[in-house]
C-alpha cells in the first residue's frame, strides 16, 4: 500500500471512531517524530504492538479487502502459560462496506466480536476439521451475548449494532460490513497478530508499505524499522 492511502486512511478512520463517540488513548495522537523522541517511555507501547495498523492483506485492494485495526491494549502472551497476569487484550476496527477480512482462525486467542455501531456486521462461519483446516459440512455453534446460535457449514451470522459474538480458537471466520460502514470492538485473549492469524489462503497479515509521503502516524508493523533501538 501507499503510505499516501494509508495516510488518508488514519484521517478518515479518526473521524469515524470520533462520530460513533469513543475517544482513543492519548497515544494514539503521537507523531512519529514524537514516538522517536519518547522511545526510551513508549516500550510498553512498543512491545505490546498497541495503536495503528491497516492492512490490504498483501493483496492490493483495500476497498475490497482489507481491515482498519487499533490496538488499545494488550497482555503479555508468556502469562498465558501462569494463567495470571494481563491475558486480555482490546481493539477498536473498521470494516467498511463490503469489504471483506478474509477468512481465518485463531489457534489461542478467544475473541468477542461487538457490533459498536453503523450497519450489520455480517459473519461466515465454518468450524475446523481434524488437521486444522476449513470443515465445508459440519456445523457450527457459537454464543451471540450469552445465547448459543447453531449455523450450518457457511452459514452467516448478523449482528445489529450492540450485538456480540464470541469465537473460540478453531472456528473459522471471515466478516464484512452491510448496508453501511461498522465500527467493531474486540475483546479477546492476548493478541498475537505476528503467529496466531491463520489464513484459509496464502496471504499476508501486514502489507508492504510504498513510501510515496511522510506518514501521518506510524502502524504497528513500522515499528521495528522506524523505533528500533
Amino acid at each position: 500500500m501507499k503510505r499516501s492511502k494509508i495516510n488518508t486512511i488514519l484521517r478518515e478512520s479518526e473521524a469515524f471512531i470520533r462520530s460513533f463517540g469513543y475517544v482513543l488513548p492519548p497515544f494514539a495522537d503521537f507523531t512519529p517524530a514524537d514516538m522517536k523522541a519518547r522511545r526510551s517511555e513508549i516500550g510498553g507501547i512498543v512491545d505490546a504492538r498497541l495503536g495503528w495498523d491497516i492492512t490490504d492483506y498483501g493483496l492490493g485492494d483495500f476497498e475490497r479487502e482489507g481491515l482498519f485495526l487499533f490496538t488499545v491494549r494488550n497482555g503479555n502472551a508468556a502469562a498465558l502459560k501462569e494463567g495470571r497476569g494481563m491475558l486480555y487484550a482490546e481493539k477498536i476496527m473498521i470494516s467498511r462496506h463490503d469489504q471483506i477480512s478474509p477468512m481465518h482462525r485463531h489457534d489461542v486467542k478467544a475473541e468477542d466480536i461487538i457490533n459498536r455501531g453503523g450497519g450489520s456486521l455480517c459473519i461466515k462461519l465454518h468450524a475446523s476439521a481434524p488437521d486444522g483446516s476449513v470443515d465445508p459440512k459440519a456445523p457450527v455453534s457459537v454464543p451471540t451475548d450469552g445465547i448459543i446460535r447453531r449455523f450450518d457449514a457457511g452459514g452467516v451470522l448478523r449482528l445489529s449494532p450492540g450485538e456480540s459474538v464470541t469465537l473460540m480458537p478453531g472456528v473459522w471466520h471471515n466478516f464484512w460490513a452491510e448496508d453501511a460502514d461498522v465500527l467493531i470492538g474486540e475483546v479477546s485473549t492476548v493478541n498475537d497478530d505476528l503467529t496466531d492469524n491463520i489464513f484459509a489462503e496464502p496471504i499476508a497479515r501486514f502489507s508492504e508499505v510504498e513510501e510515496d509521503e511522510e506518514p501521518y502516524r506510524l502502524l504497528v508493523s513500522d515499528y521495528p524499522d522506524w523505533l528500533a533501538e
